[in-house]
């Protein structure tokens, strides 16, 4: 089969998205089939200054596919449905990013819908193209309105957990949805001895990943547990900001400021850390906690709704509401309750188990060639 994959992250952005994006291209080739995958530096780009971003030019030449898939909306992206339009070649969709969550955020996001209302040509007046610039409920209808735009040129969504397609649902009931997350891995399991209360966060700390819940929970964990420690792992933009909250909360000496790693040195993180504290309520899967769960590291989860695994087998995560108290307790109990701790790392390794690689793969050729 002759596949093309679209995606707007370049090969070395440390996001789930290029992830998600090159193990599914890598697979497909592994498999057999002809794969072509234009992202930035196959596709001419540019760097946004002060930001780790790249953006494609959305004109090049592309081989012939059966199936077109994209994995962004930028103008990557946006090239897979101008350009499946013009073939007739069936168009699938893998909606990594919760656009309308992140709308109010990250500011290219309103000038990107803009964008791609145009290049849709949904006929948007201007004052409808002008909801964009508003925040709240007004922006979020415009942004739902582009999604079933956008939904109606797709002829299948992937999406990586039942969350993401409930959210989807907002656009309307075509497509069809198939949830298929991202897999992970098996990694040989960390030791389960205890290394004392360090709690690790992995990402970004920019606003949409709630680094100021995850901050307040561990300030008042600490007024239980003074030899607590946080590693914040993969702070590259809003550094400023985090530093001056660090101060107001009196966390400066207990918290460790790390950069981003190259992956294969994450792992190392993990087997070092006694939970993996994860506060944000507007990830689509995050591979963050499936890769901690395939070395044995337990995880608090901020977000119920990323409660099951893929792979799950009834034995979904550890949640809690997203309020500082409450995650703190649920953190507290986590270092504490070594039988909690057991039984979350083991439930956490047998769902990687149950969701290889394999039947990844066997999904998505199975929808490829539905299509």
């Amino acid at each position: 089969m002759r596949i093309a994959h679209f995606c707007d992250s370049h090969p070395d952005r440390p996001d789930g998205v290029s992830w998600s994006a090159e193990l599914t291209v890598e697979l497909l080739r592994g498999a057999g089939h002809d794969v072509e995958f234009y992202r930035p530096g196959r596709v001419p780009s540019l760097p946004v200054p002060g930001r780790h971003l790249r953006i494609g030019s959305p004109w090049f030449r592309c081989a012939a596919a059966d199936v077109f898939h994209a994995h962004t909306t930028g103008p990557i992206g946006m090239a897979a449905f101008r350009l499946a339009a013009r073939r007739g070649v069936p168009l699938v969709m893998t909606w990594h990013t919760d656009l309308v969550a992140y709308a109010d955020t990250f500011p290219e996001i309103p000038i990107g819908a803009a964008w791609c209302a145009l290049q849709l040509r949904l006929g948007w007046s201007l004052r409808e193209f002008l909801e964009l610039a508003r925040p709240g409920e007004v922006r979020r209808g415009r942004l739902i309105a582009l999604g079933r735009g956008m939904a109606g040129r797709m002829a299948a969504a992937i999406t990586p957990s039942g969350k993401t397609a409930r959210g989807f649902a907002l656009f309307g009931p075509e497509p069809a949805v198939c949830v298929l997350p991202t897999p992970i891995a098996p990694a040989p399991p960390r030791a389960p001895t205890r290394r004392g209360n360090v709690v690790l966060s992995v990402g970004r700390v920019t606003a949409e990943k709630n680094p100021g819940l995850l901050l307040e929970a561990f300030a008042l964990l600490r007024a239980g547990k003074p030899d607590a420690r946080l590693v914040l792992l993969g702070v590259r933009q809003g550094r400023a900001a985090l530093t001056r909250r660090l101060r107001e909360l009196d966390l400066e000496r207990h918290v460790d400021v790390v950069p981003p790693v190259p992956r294969h040195e994450v792992d190392a993180f993990y087997r070092t850390a006694d939970v993996l504290a994860f506060a944000s309520t507007t990830d689509t899967q995050s591979l963050v906690l499936a890769e901690a769960e395939a070395v044995g590291l337990p995880a608090v989860v901020a977000d119920a709704d990323l409660a099951t695994r893929a792979g799950d087998n009834g034995a979904h995560r550890f949640s809690c509401a997203p309020r500082p108290a409450e995650f703190a307790a649920a953190l507290g109990r986590m270092l504490d309750d070594e039988s909690l701790r057991a039984r979350v790392a083991r439930d956490g390794l047998a769902a990687t188990a149950a969701y290889p690689s394999a039947l990844y793969l066997e999904r998505l050729e199975k929808l490829y060639r539905r299509l």
